[in-house]
């Protein structure tokens, strides 16, 4: 029978909770991304500068005795993208890079313990490719071209640039490689555009994990669906839900009890502010989550747009 000398190393297991919720639902906030398989003129280029907040209670294995655990995260990040001709069909490319500052606080039996960390997060790239009715187009082509269902693929990395120290359970990196390929589908229906994609993430393992161990993951597939509606040219609004299950971890080779099995719905909406400006809305909220945060997330950015 374990007594209170032991409280030291459930300590450790409250962080090592909070250190997987915080990365996982830093990326997680990305998965919803309405519009990511629709059509564009080859050659342009974007800028979208982001701030987003992340509030909400986090739901973990009732065998520990852990209660009343929250997490805040304020991040501010910076993306890239260009549109180019691929052997002739469209192709995107595009880079993400986030700062983020986070606090977390839970209960073990009866102590408070408060965790923060702020600093830089991994670097995502994504590449992806329409495959059919996404014929490379240029401005002058894609004006008069009619408006096609469009199915296409996309490879995601997240590369281990973010701060990291193994002396720490927290982290705002994961120190390690995953990897997300997913398929999508577009289809218009006058002002409606209706929207499907399914794919995993697959990890690598951290090797220089707390205290000289190891950490792996299993893959953690995802499913998301978009329904928006175009007010005008760069004007729209769409309702988002994504679902995602499996991501259970293993530390030295012991699995974990954190298999997630969540869902999330929301909201983005795009203004366009000049002819290359535009400002975007989300806001998304935890529906059900077996583990995991269940949090609620408000993003605001600005897009500027040229050719």
């Amino acid at each position: 029978m374990r007594g209170p000398a032991n409280h030291g190393s459930l300590r450790e297991c409250f962080c090592l909770a909070l250190f997987l919720l915080l990365l996982a639902d830093v990326i997680s906030a990305q998965e919803m991304e309405p519009g990511a398989y629709s059509r564009a003129p080859v050659g342009t280029s974007y800028v979208l500068v982001t701030y987003g907040y992340q509030t909400g209670d986090v739901l973990l294995d009732s065998a520990l005795p852990l209660r009343d655990v929250s997490i805040n995260l304020h991040s501010g990040s910076i993306s890239y993208g260009r549109t180019f001709d691929l052997f002739g069909r469209q192709a995107n490319i595009g880079f993400f890079a986030p700062y983020i500052h986070g606090k977390a606080r839970g209960t073990v039996f009866e102590d408070v313990q408060d965790a923060k960390r702020s600093g830089l997060g991994d670097a995502r790239i994504r590449f992806s490719m329409n495959f059919i009715g996404g014929a490379a187009l240029s401005p002058r082509e894609f004006v008069k071209a009619e408006r096609k269902t469009t199915i296409g693929g996309s490879l995601s990395v997240i590369a281990p640039t973010g701060q990291y120290d193994p002396n720490r359970l927290i982290n705002l990196s994961a120190n390690r490689w995953s990897f997300k390929p997913e398929v999508g589908i577009s289809k218009p229906v006058g002002h409606w555009t209706f929207e499907v994609a399914g794919g995993a993430w697959f990890y690598t393992t951290n090797k220089d994990f707390f205290g000289g161990s190891t950490r792996a993951q299993e893959p953690l597939l995802s499913l998301q669906g978009h329904v928006m509606y175009t007010f005008k040219p760069r004007m729209w609004l769409a309702v988002d839900g994504t679902y995602y299950r499996g991501g259970r971890t293993r530390v030295n080779g012991v699995l974990n009890n954190d298999e997630q099995n969540n869902s999330r719905y929301g909201g983005t909406f795009s203004y366009p502010l000049t002819q290359r400006q535009s400002l975007k809305l989300a806001a998304t909220k935890g529906l059900t989550a077996r583990f995991g945060g269940k949090l609620t997330t408000f993003v605001i950015g600005w897009q500027y747009v040229w050719f």
